[in-house]
This record gives C-alpha cells, sequence and structure tokens, in this order.
C-alpha cells in the first residue's frame, strides 16, 4: 500500500476551514497518514504555498517525527514531537494559509515524507533549504494532500 496522507478537516482538494489559517484560530489541522515502507525511520512534514506572489512559501516544517507515529492533533505545538524548522513567517511550527487579498485562491500543499534516518542532520530552526538537502537522498516514499484558500 502506498504512503497515503489524509485531513479529516478537508476534502483533498478542498476549501481549508477558516479556523486553520491567519484569519481563524490559525492552528494547524489534524494529520494521519499510513503505508510508509517497511524501512521507514522517521517522517518528514512540509507544507508550502506554491502560488505565493515572491515564489514558495514554508507555512510548516516538521521533521524526526518516530517511524510509529501516523497522526499529529489539531493545534499541534512544536516541542511535542519531531523537530521544529522556521516558517516563512520566521515562526518555529505552523503558520496557516494567510494569502494576499484580492490574488484568488491558493493551493497549500502538505507533503509527507518517509525517510531512512532516525534523525536527520538538521538543527532546530532550520530553513527549507537544509531540509531539502538532508532528506534528499534518503527518501523512500512521498505523499501530498493540498487544499485551498482565499482571503476575502
Amino acid at each position: 500500500m502506498p504512503l497515503k496522507l489524509i485531513i479529516p478537516a478537508f476534502p483533498e482538494g478542498g476549501e481549508i476551514p477558516r479556523e486553520f489559517t491567519c484569519e481563524g484560530a490559525n492552528i494547524s489541522p489534524a494529520l494521519d497518514w499510513t503505508g510508509e515502507p517497511r524501512d521507514t525511520k522517521s517522517f518528514v512534514l512540509i507544507m508550502d504555498d506554491p502560488d505565493a506572489p515572491a515564489g514558495t512559501w514554508n507555512h510548516w516544517l516538521l521533521w524526526d517525527i518516530p517511524a510509529a507515529v501516523h497522526s499529529l492533533p489539531p493545534g499541534y505545538k512544536p516541542g511535542h514531537l519531531g523537530i521544529s524548522g522556521a516558517n516563512d513567517f520566521g515562526n518555529l511550527g505552523y503558520g496557516g494559509p494567510c494569502p494576499p487579498k484580492g490574488h484568488g485562491p491558493h493551493r497549500y500543499f502538505f507533503r509527507l515524507f518517509a525517510v531512512d534516518l532516525a534523525t536527520l542532520p538538521v538543527k532546530p530552526g532550520a530553513r527549507r533549504r537544509e531540509l531539502t538537502a538532508a532528506i534528499h537522498t534518503h527518501i523512500l516514499a512521498e505523499t501530498q494532500y493540498m487544499g485551498r484558500y482565499e482571503r476575502r
């Protein structure tokens, strides 16, 4: 069975509820996943917006999620599980969708990677470039789940 990510709060390709955005409570949605390869040692989560005016905007970087873990609760906070990186808002942890008004709906991709290392050689607070370089040759499987959001 291939790696699969599910976000119960909204359907694949559907609208992300306001509570998970900067116009709401700005908390992360619950995530569930299954189907990782046998040799998986940990998971990496990256959430980004490729439709941002200045280029891809990173909303969430989380790595060293133990292989035995298959979900994250809503409102996940850094320090509870795994290692958090700095999003493009300059904060650790999740930063919800917050596209500029009048730019139409943006797509938000939650990307989950199964990797063959339990601990990545990446320091807490790292940026996307460092994380991407660290997992480059260690990805066993990947999946994604997309939601949309537009500020009105």
